[in-house]
């Protein structure tokens, strides 16, 4: 309940000071010039680290790993790519942390060691091996007819074209 209250009440209000202090020193123009730039050059990086995490994603499971590392990076990815399109310099220095390669790579090694994810191997295959109960419905000595399906109603008749 903290953290909702910090991010929807507490880090607006930072965020909204900060832009008020730059525009100040600055001016209101450049100040929202930075703001859109850093959104431009927040656009460009997602795109271009989230074709790099998939393919990596993609490589891994089809050798049959577990891609938790980049599942992880997408996920911070997303998060990063969401704070750089929120105005802001506070969210957008969140949003460059989460898309930084390096960074990334850090912030996911930390979530992997609090085991936010656990990592455990798998195989895949056309066929699985294993047991499953299976009942018998009450009826299954009767007969059955593939083509009839008990919610249909049908009613015969003829027609005619007429041209």
């Amino acid at each position: 309940m903290r953290f909702l209250f910090v991010l929807f009440v507490v880090l607006p209000i930072f965020e909204m000071w900060l832009l008020i202090e730059v525009g100040g020193l600055i001016g209101s123009l450049p100040t929202i010039g930075m703001v859109v730039f850093t959104a431009v050059v927040g656009a460009a990086l997602l795109k271009q680290q989230g074709i790099e995490t998939l393919t990596r994603a993609q490589q891994r499971l089809s050798s049959g790993q577990v891609p938790a590392t980049e599942i992880l990076e997408g996920l911070l990815l997303a998060v990063g790519g969401a704070l750089l399109l929120t105005p802001g310099f506070i969210t957008d220095t969140l949003g460059f942390v989460c898309l930084i390669g390096p960074l990334r790579q850090w912030l996911v090694g930390q979530l992997l060691k609090r085991g936010v994810m656990q990592v455990n191997n798998f195989q895949t295959s056309g066929f699985q091996s294993g047991s499953a109960r299976f009942t018998a419905p009450d009826n299954a000595d009767a007969p059955v007819n593939p083509t009839a399906r008990r919610d249909t109603v049908i009613i015969e008749g003829d027609y005619k074209k007429e041209e």
